[in-house]
């Protein structure tokens, strides 16, 4: 028997790929062709279940449209069109700024979304109001709870049951262009003192009332989460003091800090990643005094139209290799053991991706009060139109 390379592969070659194969640290295509099974997959299958091909995977059953909505900057296009090569479904891809956004949306129906990308605060208000049911794990073969860090994956699980399955976990930070701003900045104090002085005219914020009034908040000592109106007031005081100040107000900041025209921007994980990738000046900065750590999430709508295509396609994000991929193209982490097997060593170094113990222990996971506070959302309201 030959592999790809038509060399033959010795009986321990075998056992390790089949090894490797079942633990999910190589895809079946890998598999099949290192082992030069393909051609000999259909007999096989019968007495090797595991080699027949995933029906979330199976061409020409799935329908030809999958509507996928997700964060700015969030995927490997490379996946996407794998995806479709191996299943004829096309992909439409909606991007929005804010869990807020994507509530309303769902919220006033008829979205058309089969999956979208939730963080982990906003899924018990997804399972309360009915927007999503329990997953059908048998459709989910590349998801094994006992491969995710146990605290990345807690808010998906109620009463028992998974409502969602991890994409990917990160920081909320700020990024700042050592090119362009004199000076270590290392705390939110600095971040918004700055802004109102000689950084005026060059600091974005995101279009996000979590990650905005939170890192507000944390200007003065109060928690990320906070719904006290006496430290909201505070947190409001700032912010319209802060807008005259401000670049801009937008969740997708890659192209005015790539540009110059903005110097530092409140900035997730991977948005990080990727612009020292390509710009080393750039630093990424979580403050001392906390801010967010979250998880985002693959979730299926109840109402989506093409619920098998959207099955497929989370399954197909899940595989260790597909995934590895992904992390290496967006620059968040994994939350999976086994993409992390496969994800290159400096990846795992990098201190954007997995900060040092110190800088983590101060940060908050968002939590399910936020999102539907009113008072929260009258304070983001008043700031973006001051």
């Amino acid at each position: 028997m030959s592999g790809q390379n038509d060399k033959p592969i010795t009986a321990k070659e075998f056992m390790d790929e089949l090894w490797r194969y079942r633990r999910g640290s190589i895809s079946r295509r890998h598999f099949l062709g290192v082992t030069g099974l393909g051609m000999a997959t259909a007999v096989l299958a019968g007495a090797m279940p595991m080699l027949r091909p995933r029906r979330a995977l199976a061409a020409g059953e799935l329908g030809d449209t999958l509507n996928f909505t997700t964060w700015p900057n969030y995927f490997a296009q490379e996946n996407l069109d794998n995806f479709t090569k191996e299943t004829g479904v096309n992909i439409n891809v909606s991007v929005f700024g804010s869990n807020e956004e994507m509530l309303a949306k769902l919220q006033a129906g008829g979205t058309g979304w089969d999956v979208f990308v939730p963080t982990n605060y906003t899924i018990s208000t997804y399972q309360g109001l009915g927007i999503i049911e329990p997953l059908d794990l048998s459709r989910l073969p590349n998801f094994d709870e006992s491969t995710h860090d146990a605290r990345f994956i807690g808010e998906a699980k109620i009463d028992g049951k998974i409502w969602a399955v991890p994409k990917d976990w990160g920081t909320t930070g700020y990024v700042v262009n050592t090119a362009k701003v004199n000076g270590e900045m290392t705390t939110w104090k600095e971040f918004w003192d700055r802004t109102r002085h000689d950084l005026t005219g060059r600091v974005m914020v995101h279009d996000y009332q979590l990650t905005t009034i939170g890192n507000a908040l944390k200007y003065f000592g109060y928690s990320f989460n906070s719904i006290d109106p006496k430290e909201l007031a505070d947190a409001e005081k700032l912010l319209i003091d802060a807008k005259p100040h401000l670049f801009g107000i937008n969740s997708d900041y890659q192209p005015s800090i790539r540009n110059g025209d903005a110097w530092a921007s409140v900035a997730w994980t991977g948005d990080a990643t990727q612009l020292r990738r390509d710009m080393p000046e750039i630093v990424y900065v979580l403050g001392k005094e906390g801010g967010e750590i979250w998880t985002d999430f693959y979730a299926i709508p109840k109402e989506a139209p093409h619920k098998d295509a959207a099955y497929a396609f989370v399954n197909y994000m899940l595989d260790p290799e597909v995934n590895a991929r992904e992390v290496q193209a967006h620059g968040y982490p994994s939350t999976d053991s086994k993409t992390n097997a496969l994800v290159p060593q400096e990846m795992l170094s990098n201190p954007i991706l997995y900060p040092a113990a110190e800088l983590l222990s101060n940060l908050e996971f968002g939590a399910a009060a936020t999102l539907t506070d009113p008072l929260r959302a009258e304070i983001m309201a008043r700031f973006k139109s001051a």
